[in-house]
């Protein structure tokens, strides 16, 4: 059913309303402020070196890649932080839900339902402290993205210690998920915060290439998970692209591509999110089933298609249409042929994979040893470098060495066969997954792809007259196409 008006107004008044509001930004910066200038301080205060180098030697320190060691107790205000962010993050994001008694024409006492709290404002605000907080000030580590690498490795080596704060960040945004959806991906994470706050003129990406495109994380979380089991390289931490920005100092080439993506996300929402994360594939399978999850309007749907056009991720999904019988049968062939194929591509993928070894082993130390050591050997390379040098020097056998490298290509052998089993199940399961239909009589979220920015429900007016944002206006109908070669009267 069209409806031409909304619901009346709560009763309150408008003064009332933006009074609080004012009222709660001002607190809300106030403690932001307050927070990052302690943090600064105490960053400062802390930070010194323990044991400096003394004034007589014209040593230069090298300058270490990674994050320094910090007190363990900062981890775990670390991981405080986090939980109270995600709190925050899923409140603002889905709201507390309460329900209005009004009275029709019919006099007739109804329930409307309304959800409260919810605030585009409120995520940004946290977008901006997180960004700072878990970006600049803690170097973007320990980070749940990275944390994937860390339980992984923990379940292949039993002698590998797996820090609690670790298994916190890895676990908080997961079970997160599983209640409200992907919230922390809203404005916890750091490198979703930074490439929301840059989206300036978004373009729609087209749905082929949104397809093809949103398989890459999970191809990437395969290739990290065998990666981190086979205790070979964290590939997600070496290709952080944002790692430059937050610890001012990368290579070249991390700095370029996070250059890039910055300058896509400029015009095109969140590509790293949307198209390489690993983590946010984890998440979007597990917001599928969130209890609580993020939703356009708390009320019937006007189908007036300002969802659609403000999210600028590809997550609303448009309603649907019942198809000619005629057209059932095809439909039901595709979708029988797309099961049947899944096997054919998780072997084809293993096949691939399990000989693509020499790719793999690029990423080995030991085998990058071996080859060098040989290379030497053979005369194809004059003089020794750092790592061959101390390995001549530690009087290891070069047989043995030899012998190692062959036994490590033969496990990444195998480690790819599985690997290339995950790409052929995760193209099987999407072509299955594009053969299905279901019936959607209004406009909705898809859970996996939606970050609960917010955007959605800001621009909803049923959310915006609810809250007192904006007062009911007639809403003009014209017919817009929700299925090709279909039309549909709907409210715009």
């Amino acid at each position: 059913m069209i409806r031409s008006e909304l619901p009346p107004s709560p009763a309150r008044s408008m003064n009332d309303r933006h009074r609080a509001s004012r009222l709660s930004l001002t607190t809300t910066i106030g403690v932001v402020v307050a927070l990052v200038a302690f943090s600064y301080s105490a960053t400062a205060a802390w930070g010194l070196e323990r044991f400096p180098p003394p004034d007589f030697t014209d040593h230069e320190l090298p300058k270490t890649q990674f994050t320094p060691p910090r007190s363990s107790g900062w981890e775990y205000v670390d991981l405080a932080v986090l939980a109270g962010a995600i709190g925050l993050a899923s409140l603002f994001a889905v709201g507390i839900r309460t329900d209005q008694k009004t009275e029709d024409t019919s006099n007739t006492s109804k329930k409307n339902p309304s959800r409260r709290g919810r605030s585009r404002k409120g995520l940004m605000t946290i977008a901006v402290f997180c960004l700072i907080w878990f970006g600049f000030i803690r170097d973007g580590c320990v980070c749940p993205i990275g944390a994937i690498q860390n339980v992984t490795l923990a379940f292949a080596d039993a002698n590998y210690t797996l820090p609690i704060y670790t298994v916190g960040f890895f676990l908080l945004p997961v079970l997160a998920a599983l209640w409200f959806g992907r919230t922390f991906c809203s404005s916890v994470c750091p490198l979703g915060a930074v490439q929301e706050l840059v989206l300036l003129r978004p373009v729609k990406v087209p749905a082929w290439l949104e397809h093809s495109l949103g398989l890459v994380p999970y191809f990437y979380l395969g290739w990290a998970v065998m990666m981190a089991a086979t205790s070979t390289a964290f590939v997600i931490c070496r290709y952080d692209p944002f790692v430059g920005i937050f610890r001012m100092g990368a290579s070249s080439g991390m700095v370029i591509f996070g250059g890039l993506l910055l300058g896509v996300g400029l015009f095109v929402g969140r590509p790293y999110c949307r198209f390489l994360c690993p983590y946010g594939a984890i998440l979007g399978l597990c917001s599928r089933a969130a209890k609580y999850p993020t939703r356009i309007t708390p009320d019937d749907c006007l189908n007036c298609r300002l969802c659609e056009s403000a999210c600028p991720y590809g997550a609303i999904q448009k309603p649907t249409v019942d198809l000619p019988h005629e057209q059932l049968p095809r439909l039901r062939r595709r979708f029988f042929l797309a099961v049947a194929a899944v096997p054919l591509l998780i072997g084809v993928g293993t096949f691939l994979g399990s000989r693509a070894d020499g790719l793999l082993s690029r990423y080995d130390y030991t085998v990058c040893l071996a080859e060098r050591v040989l290379a030497e050997e053979q005369g194809k390379i004059e003089g020794t470098d750092d790592t061959s040098q101390a390995f001549r020097a530690s009087g290891i056998p070069i047989p043995m060495l030899y012998e190692t490298a062959a036994e490590r290509r033969k496990t990444l052998a195998t480690a790819g066969g599985w690997l290339g089993a995950w790409i052929g199940l995760v193209i099987g399961v999407k072509v299955v997954h594009l053969g299905l239909r279901r019936k959607r009589p209004e406009f909705d979220l898809n859970p996996s792809r939606c970050v609960a920015c917010g955007r959605c429900f800001d621009a909803c007016p049923v959310h915006r007259e609810q809250t007192g944002r904006i007062e009911p206006e007639p809403i003009a109908l014209e017919p817009i196409s929700l299925e090709p070669g279909r039309k549909e009267e709907t409210a715009r």
